[in-house]
């Protein structure tokens, strides 16, 4: 037995709204913890600048890896769902 919401239909919508803004804030904050990583090691290793650049490029690429694949399962979610939507004959 389905349980109705409060909100109807919307709980679907609102989920997604959560996870495509925690999508958005994956990016910049990979690079955060990448400058502050790298920072950390040239200031305990006497680097500078080179872990900072290192770290950063790292941040950087861990960032667009997480996003495309969040927006890859959103994709996927998206698209599974117009099949649904076409194959009850809405």
């Amino acid at each position: 037995m389905a349980r109705m919401s409060i909100f109807g239909g919307k709980r679907d919508d609102f989920r997604k709204i959560a996870e495509m803004s925690s999508v958005a804030l994956v990016l910049p904050s990979s690079i955060a913890v990448g400058l502050f990583f790298g920072y950390m090691l040239d200031k305990w290793l006497h680097t500078d600048p080179w872990m900072l650049l290192a770290f950063l490029v790292l941040g950087i690429v861990s960032g667009f890896t997480s996003l495309f694949r969040a927006l890859r399962k959103y994709e996927k979610e998206e698209s599974g769902k117009s099949r649904e939507t076409r194959g009850r004959g809405d």
